[in-house]
């Protein structure tokens, strides 16, 4: 008699989704393919906060998020009965904003009044007033939290015994959680990985102004805690023209429809791939294209925006200082250096 061991049945939607596939798209190039990468580490945030005693069934949690961040969020919590507050502003879609309702979610959206520290500035200080007022409220705290890096040692361990030795990770960097974290983890079986940072211009966080972002969902207005300089080897400014195109071709040639700062991370990593045949290179795609079929997906929009996605021709112009990172892809060669041994002008140069 034949006896059929069956598979076992996740014991929620977090468990069965939270993870990413491991795909192998070039010889020496693969993707970790996440459904919604955030929802790892909400999920971790809120077991640490457990199992420290900070929280239980009824506590309000509050949080800043525009994005996977909310949504992953509101999954776990709606599961373990936590009230959820997401303080957001105008890049939480009308879709999102269903789905993050639909899950009980309360959404409070702010505007940009010249705080310090842009729209993110403005969303930190509502949450601030909101603990005031509910003082017994927690905060998962995405750009500081020590527990968002910190989650990713699982996805480090799945790619380890995936892919083995890793020679490069490329991805997008937004609170620092998901490249700071799996290369902390990659690096204690391989120090020498080499780590690079996909961001946008707009974005402050790796030394360029601050300015309007059309590319969403990677990129900020503050400095985030969890942005650990000192681990990147490089860092890639990119436009949104051509992370648009990006995410079109990763859907046209290799079937994985994506979100657009899955597009960038393509952007970056496929290039670096050709740039390094011999190498073995992983990127990180945060989630899926759902979320963006009305707008990333859709020639109406991006005719609207003014936007025509296109390619850099030559690949990264390779700059010296982020200053110099302007409207077009590029490259500066950060060597695990701090902020301001970057950013910062040498005396008497």
């Amino acid at each position: 008699m034949t006896t059929t061991t069956l598979p076992k049945a996740h014991s929620s939607i977090v468990e069965a989704t939270e993870l990413p596939r491991i795909i192998k798209v070039t010889d020496n190039l693969y993707a970790a393919a996440f459904s919604l990468m955030k929802l790892l580490p909400a999920r971790y945030i809120l077991d640490r906060a457990e199992a420290a005693g900070l929280i239980s069934p009824g506590t309000r949690i509050i949080e800043t998020s525009s994005g996977t961040f909310a949504l992953g969020l509101a999954m776990v919590c709606r599961l373990r009965g936590y009230p959820l507050t997401i303080v957001g502003d105008s890049a939480i879609d009308r879709d999102l904003r269903t789905r993050l309702e639909m899950l009980g979610t309360t959404v409070e959206i702010v505007e940009h009044t010249g705080q310090a520290g842009g729209i993110q500035g403005a969303r930190l200080a509502r949450v601030a007033e909101l603990c005031r007022q509910d003082p017994e409220a927690f905060v998962p705290g995405q750009y500081d939290n020590p527990d968002n890096p910190g989650a990713y040692g699982i996805v480090a361990d799945l790619i380890g015994d995936t892919v083995g030795a890793v020679d490069c990770l490329v991805g997008p960097v937004g609170s620092g959680g998901s490249t700071g974290g799996l290369a902390a983890a990659l690096r204690q079986t391989g120090p020498a990985l080499h780590l690079v940072g996909v961001d946008t211009q707009g974005s402050i966080i790796f030394g360029s102004p601050d300015g309007p972002r059309t590319l969403r969902g990677l990129g900020s207005s503050i400095h985030p805690g969890n942005v650990s300089h000192t681990a990147y080897d490089e860092v890639h400014w990119v436009t949104a023209p051509e992370a648009f195109h990006a995410t079109h071709e990763l859907y046209r040639e290799h079937g994985l429809f994506m979100g657009p700062t899955s597009g960038a991370s393509f952007q970056v990593a496929s290039w670096w791939a050709e740039q390094n045949p011999g190498s073995t290179v992983v990127m990180v795609l945060p989630d899926e294209g759902y979320r963006y079929q009305s707008t990333v997906y859709n020639d109406t929009w991006l005719n609207e925006q003014g936007i025509v996605p296109a390619p850099a021709a030559d690949g990264p112009r390779t700059v010296e200082h982020p200053l110099d990172a302007t409207a077009a892809w590029s490259r500066l060669l950060w060597a695990r250096r701090g902020f301001d041994d970057v950013v910062l002008p040498v005396v008497g140069s």
